[in-house]
């Protein structure tokens, strides 16, 4: 089994050799949670592509760990990276989508507020819903051993949807109408994939048209209707395999 994963600060300071040490929720989790001891193998990570791999050198009470780094290592930025344009999905379905992206590779994830979404994101309720998200992002980052977590950006309006689109090197809206097959889509070597997964109303005809306008052609996965909530991570395992970061 490979190591645990845990998230700190920052990995700035740590060294081969050196040690650092693992508290508050992160630390608890570790020692009361896994119980990790003295000898078993941790990884910190940063978040951010960097992680210190190690072995627990001492415990301490019920939140406290130090761990004895034996060295670092930095991931290489993906080639190209995904992005999901993910329209809001009614209760705990948007965390599920969030999580289960992570765990597949996504490399970013933007809230979107389609004109069929049921949920909306408004005042209080908008900061606490985009909290769980990246909340989520970040435990299934952990979770899955990853040393880059997703970004989960601001909210985005259509139009601004549509501006990310058009910025992109490919572009797709996910449609059960799409005349062409997103797995024989023709996708750049490089630079930045953006997928938009509507709502289960679907994209509006509006949409559609402002996003196309953009570059964004619609695009079918397959025989079956995904719900909204699956269907970015069923895109995002199938372009990890066709862009060979999955080889």
């Amino acid at each position: 089994m490979t190591a645990p994963v845990f998230l700190v600060d920052s990995l700035a300071d740590v060294r081969a050799g050196g040690t650092l040490t693992l508290d508050g929720p992160e630390g608890r989790h570790a020692v009361s949670v896994r119980r990790l001891r003295a000898g078993e193998e941790v990884v910190l990570t940063d978040g951010h592509g960097t992680g210190a791999h190690g072995t627990v050198a001492a415990v301490e009470g019920k939140d406290r760990l130090t761990v004895a780094v034996a060295e670092l290592r930095t991931e290489a930025s993906p080639v190209p990276t995904i992005t999901v344009v993910q329209a809001l999905p009614k209760g705990d379905r948007g965390e599920l989508a969030v999580e289960t992206m992570t765990e597949t590779g996504v490399d970013a994830i933007v809230p979107w507020a389609a004109a069929r979404c049921v949920t909306q994101w408004k005042g209080e309720r908008a900061a606490k819903s985009l909290g769980k998200w990246r909340a989520t992002a970040r435990e299934a980052g952990k979770q899955s051993r990853r040393l880059t977590f997703p970004e989960v950006a601001d909210p985005l309006t259509t139009k601004q949807v549509a501006t990310l689109l058009a910025d992109a090197d490919f572009a797709a809206v996910l449609h059960e109408e799409g005349s062409s097959p997103l797995a024989t889509a023709e996708l750049p070597a490089e630079g930045r994939i953006v997928l938009v997964v509507g709502p289960e109303g679907g994209v509006s005809p509006e949409e559609l048209t402002l996003f196309a306008e953009a570059g964004a052609r619609p695009y079918r996965l397959g025989t079956t209707v995904l719900r909204t909530s699956t269907a970015g991570t069923a895109a995002t395992a199938l372009l990890l395999g066709r862009t060979g970061r999955w080889s």
